[in-house]
């Protein structure tokens, strides 16, 4: 209703309450001020308006954009529409480069299932998302032990060392190994990057949250 309201006031003019015409100059008559209220009284009594400010009619809806942006960040809001998005996933299951590949069709998606692969590919292009996996190799997947050499935090130290490289990039770190992640997400956000753990069982909705087409 908010929205009918102004697409109304922006058409008329507070003197007729009718669309306005474009002057030679282009701008319509009426200045920078909406009428959202405006009544008359009889017996030639005066007329009177309750006017708003473009100003504050703008601060208004920036604020409700700013609410929606919080509501979409706790995924309860719906994201806007979306432009295209290269997407970098480190992952050694090639059933979950499938996945992937179906959420995020149509945008470029580049894969990589070990860390020397993802490091080139991260140190040659740019991202707007990238999704780490930690545990690559079967033998990790039962270890207490750490291998941080051979794992997704190889290529989150390589970021954390290098706060320019995808400075901009949203990581997510979907493994279910909820230790090594947080080891992760710790040391990435101690540089000051945009991380936090997703287990890969909840990507769905969170992938809808943000980046809904």
């Amino acid at each position: 209703m908010f929205k009918d309201i102004l697409e109304w006031a922006t058409q008329c003019s507070p003197e007729t309450r009718h669309p306005r015409r474009p002057s030679a100059s282009g701008v319509a008559p009426g200045g920078v001020w909406y009428s959202l209220l405006t009544y008359h009284t009889s017996n030639r009594r005066p007329r009177r308006s309750a006017l708003l400010p473009s100003t504050r009619a703008a601060e208004l809806i920036t604020r409700m954009g700013v609410l929606d942006d919080l509501l979409r960040k706790f995924g309860y809001g719906d994201a806007r529409r979306r432009s295209h998005l290269r997407v970098f996933l480190l992952d050694d299951d090639a059933r979950r480069h499938d996945w992937f590949a179906q959420r995020f069709r149509g945008d470029r998606l580049d894969v990589a299932a070990e860390p020397v692969h993802a490091i080139k590919l991260l140190s040659e292009n740019s991202y707007d998302a990238i999704f780490l996996d930690h545990d690559l190799l079967p033998e990790h997947y039962e270890s207490d032990e750490r291998d941080d050499e051979r794992t997704g935090y190889a290529v989150a130290r390589w970021l954390a060392e290098r706060p320019e490289r995808q400075s901009a990039s949203h990581i997510i770190v979907h493994t279910r190994n909820a230790d090594a992640a947080l080891r992760m997400v710790e040391l990435l956000r101690r540089t000051g990057r945009h991380a936090e753990h997703v287990p890969f069982q909840h990507l769905t909705p969170k992938i809808k949250s943000y980046w809904r087409r």
